[in-house]
């Protein structure tokens, strides 16, 4: 049976409904409204639209941004233009009967609910998933339980201190590994270069426009043989290696999954650091975890959030 899957964007609200092979059955994509009264009419319309072309749902699965507590969907943080939110219970939002179960929880979990039903990490009890975007968001699996901690932002690598003198993060601490690993971090590094005017086919593209050099630009460039983009892809490579050695000290997983889109890199980014966390890893550990791409090529987040209700949950 059919599982409705959502993920509520800061521009955009994609929805569709998973069938149990985690196939897409139908999908609908809206723009976010930019406030309450707008976004429940328009995201129950959407719903709507998808339970009449398909069937009524058996669950949903709804992944957002922010602070989650699943066992009440209440959304106790969130930042940013989704603000309106915050406070609200996301099972109220769905707005769909009382018997319908609603699964809630952020992006990087999502995204290895998606790994636990149908990719890398099915049928592993401890894993951890890194979702590399324009920050580093983070999910664990530990002895088959997601990892949520006190108040549940534990899986936060993104906010890990690799380096104590670092530049200031988003977050107000100093050096973490957002700041040194990102898309934004490797942009950052790029139109500095640009700037500084540096010997670069990155500086020869966007010399007037240093704004536009993007995080795939430089590995593209990087994997052309230019030397500025090699050396700022091997710094960033070498700092997310040396945090993430120290994570698998930390959880001993059986699997590493890198989602988002600086994965996209591909090889590229995955050879470089399988090697760089190997070396510094398997002395302790005394094996190499696999470090993989993630499996569940959906971007749209939608099939993640669909795994939220089919993924096993201890005692299943």
């Amino acid at each position: 049976m059919a599982v409705l899957g959502i993920d509520i964007g800061g521009n955009q609200i994609r929805a569709g409904m998973v069938g149990p092979d985690g196939a897409i059955m139908a999908s609908r994509t809206i723009p976010t409204p930019a406030d309450l009264d707008s976004f429940l009419p328009a995201l129950h319309d959407a719903i709507a639209w998808l339970v009449e072309s398909t069937d009524f749902p058996s669950g949903v699965g709804v992944g957002c941004k922010g602070l989650i507590d699943p066992e009440s969907t209440r959304i106790e943080s969130l930042r940013g233009p989704l603000h309106f939110l915050q406070g609200l219970r996301i099972v109220d939002i769905v707005g769909l009967p009382q018997e319908v179960p609603v699964f809630a929880d952020n992006d990087a979990r999502v995204a290895l609910a998606g790994e636990l039903v149908w990719g890398a990490a099915r049928g592993r009890q401890n894993a951890l998933m890194l979702t590399l975007g324009n920050g580093v968001g983070g999910a664990a699996l530990v002895n088959g339980r997601v990892l949520r901690g006190h108040s549940g932002m534990a899986g936060n690598m993104g906010h890990l201190t690799v380096n104590p003198h670092g530049d200031v993060c988003s977050c107000g601490n100093r050096g973490c590994l957002e700041t040194v690993f990102s898309a934004r971090a490797i942009e950052a590094d790029a139109r500095a270069a640009v700037y500084r005017g540096c010997d670069s086919v990155l500086t020869r593209l966007f010399r007037e426009q240093p704004h536009l050099a993007s995080c795939r630009t430089v590995f593209q460039a990087a994997s052309e043989g230019d030397s500025l983009a090699i050396a700022i892809v091997a710094s960033a490579i070498y700092n997310l290696g040396a945090a993430l050695a120290g994570l698998l000290h930390i959880f001993d997983p059986e699997v590493v999954i890198l989602g988002g889109h600086v994965a996209d890199a591909g090889a590229e980014l995955l050879i470089p650091l399988q090697e760089e966390v190997w070396r510094r890893s398997r002395g302790l550990l005394g094996r190499d975890v696999p470090i993989v791409e993630q499996q569940v090529a959906d971007k749209s987040g939608i099939i993640g959030a669909a795994g939220l209700v089919m993924a096993p949950r201890p005692g299943d």
